[in-house]
């Protein structure tokens, strides 16, 4: 049998693979075996382990993944993990883990679909893009559907334009007229890049015990020689002096504690360069890492675009 720290280390590293779509099913089943092997003669300590890993899956399924096949695969597991574990609050979060997946994958109404194995459906996950399956692929991007009819516009404009230009008896009404289509098309454009799902949530105050532990330090000579003789605090203005109090977010912009506490009740971010601090709106958290994985997304399309080596044939 294997060593508590070797399972320890296999577990570590597949909950790093979670966070890559490649590699999260494969996870998913390899936690699922060393569930069944290892977890009912495991100790406290390792069991932890286990459930903490669990946890992230559901995480991660519910503020990055959206495509069937990876919400069946951590159905799969919750359900398996939920006859293994014996701790009260462990069922209650599983159970809750379990009722999540099963409404995204619109099983309310028919429990028995449910309680198939995650083997059943290993055939069934979207896989990725030049790949077969019987899944609907998960909704592009939001930033390829707006540019792909921006280039549709365009295109639009570009052929009217020639058009106009190559007649020779265009008159100015005709230019007109043809200027007024154009409108009228992108006024039929222009509603469908606008969904409040793509607008940019208002930030939310940043979280109360983030704030809390921000470190508060005092002044010295030499903090304020590397400051500078005009150094002063970015809200009140006031210079700077020895043994003042500061307090000092992690991008190591200091201010009066007294000045900072108003402007992060109500903000979430550095008063001078913006740097964002966690907050306690879960929703916000979550459209964060969704903007990130978009963005990546989105940098890794233009990469493949301007090099040409994943371009499919």
């Amino acid at each position: 049998m294997e060593s508590e720290d070797v399972v320890k280390q296999e577990l570590e590293e597949l909950q790093k693979q979670l966070g890559k779509k490649q590699k999260f099913e494969g996870a998913i089943a390899s936690l699922k075996s060393l569930l069944q092997r290892i977890y009912p003669s495991a100790s406290p300590s390792l069991r932890k382990s286990f459930y903490s890993v669990i946890c992230r899956v559901a995480t991660v399924l519910k503020t990055r993944y959206t495509a069937p096949g990876f919400w069946n695969a951590g159905l799969g597991l919750f359900e398996q993990a939920h006859l293994l574990v014996s701790e009260p609050s462990e069922k209650a979060n599983l159970n809750a883990y379990i009722a999540q997946a099963r409404e995204h994958l619109h099983l309310e109404d028919n429990p028995s679909q449910a309680s198939q194995p995650a083997d059943d459906h290993a055939n069934r996950g979207y896989l990725f893009e030049g790949h077969l399956t019987v899944d609907p692929e998960p909704p592009q991007p939001q930033w390829l559907v707006q540019s792909n009819l921006l280039s549709t516009a365009a295109t639009l404009f570009a052929a009217e334009s020639s058009q106009a230009s190559a007649a020779n008896d265009t008159t100015p009404e005709d230019a007109s007229n043809v200027l007024q289509e154009l409108i009228n098309r992108l006024e039929e454009v222009v509603p469908l890049m606008v969904d409040e799902g793509t607008v940019a949530p208002k930030a939310p105050p940043a979280s109360k015990e983030v704030v809390a532990n921000l470190p508060v330090i005092t002044l010295t000579e030499e903090i304020l020689a590397n400051l500078g003789k005009d150094a002063e605090c970015a809200i009140c203005r006031e210079n700077l002096v020895l043994n003042d109090k500061m307090q000092e977010l992690p991008c190591k912009h200091t201010f009066h504690p007294p000045c900072l506490k108003p402007w992060l009740d109500e903000h979430n971010s550095c008063p001078i360069c913006r740097y964002e601090l966690q907050t306690d709106d879960h929703a916000y958290e979550s459209w964060k890492e969704r903007e990130k994985e978009a963005e990546e997304e989105r940098k890794g399309a233009e990469n493949a675009i301007r090099g040409g080596e994943y371009m499919y044939v």
